[in-house]
């Protein structure tokens, strides 16, 4: 169960980096979560893209480790 929640999270934390870096990219002023972030795009641009990879990499390892212990059972 605690994996899933991760998996849950994960994505999440996936979508909203990958939607905030989108949006980054497309109306540079609109800096959405990150309004207060110093160091204006390139820092905000770099934030999202590590919340989507820290997402995508969460993600994946709560599926295999909830795989896992699915199998096991």
């Amino acid at each position: 169960m605690k994996y899933d929640v991760l998996q849950v999270l994960g994505m999440a934390l996936l979508v909203l980096g990958g939607q905030g870096a989108i949006r980054q990219l497309v109306h540079h002023d609109d800096t959405g979560l990150l309004g207060r972030l110093p160091g204006g795009f390139a820092a905000g641009i770099t934030v999202y893209v590590v919340a989507v990879a820290v997402g995508a990499v969460v993600a994946g390892w709560a599926r295999n480790k909830a795989k896992a212990v699915r199998l096991r059972s």
